[in-house]
């Protein structure tokens, strides 16, 4: 603490013989000085950096697991539709009731009619397959989650459990024994407005789908050929090409807006660390399905640039980042 100055002192102007500095008090000349203390160490001042770049609306969440948890919620978390982001559950009863080694293909599964016909659907996201033709469960698996096969995404809920609403019971359970809470599934493919959930409930998701490695090793795949469909089949998930994003799933439907459930790694510090983000109900009213999916790529691209930039911090930083705190700056060491 700084001597105090009388009245008197200040008054006449007389000279005391300290000088601040680093913040500490330093004396010097003639007068009397204190018992030696240690130099102060020089204290690395960290910028305060902003909070997440939340969107301008709907809800999201993020969530950066591995050695530190922190999780971070926008916008009031009610359920509403998701559009294709329900695949991933689909995926993952599929994986549950019929496992897949990593480098094992499955069972072979036929077309059927129902499949054929719903392919020409120009409603919605099909897949060009064709009644009698054959594929594997992983085939079937990236054609569903890969370009966003709604007609496979039945096809294997039928196959699974003789119908689809069989299926759909599947996937409540699931839902709750995740602890998904305000998750309501009505269909395998999410083309249903009555499907519906939150960010927080997909990042539970998120977090158990990323486990498996099959479905890992699919919706990091940013294209591929299948045999019986013709060309490349393009992942719809633009955000792979962002250096460290490993997935997840895109979802788009007049009723649900946008939304996007998305998993990557630091680019640099502990790549163990797996961040995990969703955005729901992106677009304004009037924008086409095209936009409302652009505007739910361009929400999760801010999210994750702004989570990759920080892969070495301590828990409490990352706590701070993912609550709007930024960092708080550190305190002084000992004069």
């Amino acid at each position: 603490m700084l001597p105090r100055l009388s009245p008197a002192t200040r008054a006449l102007g007389v000279a005391v013989p300290a000088i601040l500095a680093g913040g500490c008090l330093v004396y010097s000349g003639g007068q009397a000085q204190p018992s030696s203390l240690p130099n102060p160490r020089p204290v690395p001042i960290t910028p305060r950096l902003p909070a997440l770049p939340w969107p301008s609306t709907g809800q999201a969440a993020v969530e950066i697991t591995g050695q530190t948890d922190g999780l971070s919620v926008y916008g009031k978390q009610r359920p509403v539709p998701i559009a294709s982001v329900t695949k991933v559950m689909t995926a993952l009863v599929i994986l549950r009731d019929h496992p897949l080694g990593r480098n094992a293909t499955g069972p072979s599964i036929q077309v059927d009619r129902q499949a054929e016909i719903e392919s020409g659907n120009r409603d919605e996201s099909t897949v060009p397959i064709t009644a009698g033709q054959s594929f594997t469960e992983r085939q079937l698996l990236e054609l569903m989650l890969i370009p966003s096969g709604n007609n496979a995404a039945r096809l294997l809920a039928r196959w699974d459990a003789g119908s689809e609403q069989a299926f759909a019971r599947k996937m409540n359970e699931a839902a709750a024994k995740l602890g998904m809470k305000n998750t309501t599934y009505t269909g395998a493919s999410g083309y249903e407005p009555t499907t519906v959930s939150t960010a927080v409930d997909q990042l539970k998701l998120a977090k158990q789908a990323m486990k498996n490695p099959v479905l890992r090793d699919i919706v990091a795949t940013a294209k591929i050929t299948i045999p019986g469909i013709a060309g490349t089949i393009v992942n719809g998930n633009k955000l792979l090409r962002l250096p460290g994003v490993i997935g997840l799933k895109t979802g788009t439907s007049t009723a649900a807006g946008g939304a996007l459930l998305w998993a990557a790694r630091p680019t640099s510090g502990d790549r163990d660390r797996l961040i995990l983000g969703v955005v729901l109900r992106q677009g304004d009213t009037g924008d086409t399905l095209a936009e409302k999916k652009q505007a739910a790529l361009a929400a999760s691209r801010r999210l994750i640039v702004a989570v990759q930039r920080y892969p070495n911090l301590q828990k409490h930083q990352l706590l701070d980042i993912l609550e709007g705190r930024g960092f708080p700056q550190p305190r002084g060491g000992p004069c």
